[in-house]
């Protein structure tokens, strides 16, 4: 069997159509009208990715995305009307991983749920655990330590910690990071990543003013120091 696909979407037509490319495409697809009943099915199916209406009946549509990301870790693709950009912005901030302008084509929607799940597979192929000097992170519990104590981040903020963490040791360009943590269309945004890094700094960095453990790669991008090389 095919990959497990949650769609929650209010919309009778589009759900069911939506239901229907992906279940002719090979996918477990399954199909919730509201957030409380998604937020269900996330937690005892277990799905491998999430199509999510921002404006999904019954919750506040960021509350509910919020709760989603605490009972799963699978990629989440928003669906909106080309009126909400704004709304699309902060889903983004959120750690949302891609979306999709109503109306959208069968070919797109394919396409989009192609990529966004062969991300997640490459992810989850790569590093889980970083454990050196006063950072751990452990991706598999999602759990962030600094000096042996939880820290809690937001979502794009572990979002772009994890895709350190992954290639830790290694630069990662600019445009890779925000590709991964904000999408395709947010490549040449340089000033979102300068911010989160900052953010990121002040919360895992002894000395943000002096980095020891997240470092600029001046013109390149940003490296995470190699476990055996943080202090």
């Amino acid at each position: 069997m095919g990959e497990r696909i949650l769609v929650i979407e209010d919309d009778d037509a589009l759900a069911r159509l939506m239901y229907l490319q992906l279940e002719r495409a090979g996918y477990q697809v399954a199909v919730c009208r509201d957030g409380p009943s998604g937020l269900q099915e996330a937690r005892s199916s277990k799905p491998d990715l999430v199509l999510l209406d921002i404006l999904v009946p019954e919750r506040d549509g960021w509350v509910f995305c919020e709760r989603l990301q605490e009972v799963t870790s699978a990629p989440v693709i928003f669906t909106t009307a080309p009126e909400f950009e704004q709304g699309v912005i902060r889903g983004l901030e959120l750690g949302v991983d891609d979306y999709i302008i109503k109306p959208f084509s069968d070919t797109e929607l394919l396409l989009r749920v192609k990529v966004a799940l062969q991300r997640a597979r490459r992810a989850a192929s790569q590093r889980k655990t970083y454990e050196s000097g006063r950072l751990s992170v452990d991706l598999e519990t999602r759990t962030v330590k600094v000096d042996g104590e939880r820290i809690f981040l937001t979502p794009l903020e572990y979002k772009l910690l994890a895709a350190l963490v992954r290639e830790a040791g290694h630069v990662v360009p600019h445009t890779t990071l925000l590709r991964h943590v904000w999408g395709p269309q947010y490549e040449d945004r340089r000033q979102y990543l300068k911010l989160y890094i900052w953010y990121l700094r002040q919360k895992i960095e002894a000395d943000p003013s002096r980095p020891a453990l997240i470092l600029t790669e001046r013109g390149v991008g940003y490296r995470l120091v190699a476990p055996q090389q943080a202090v």
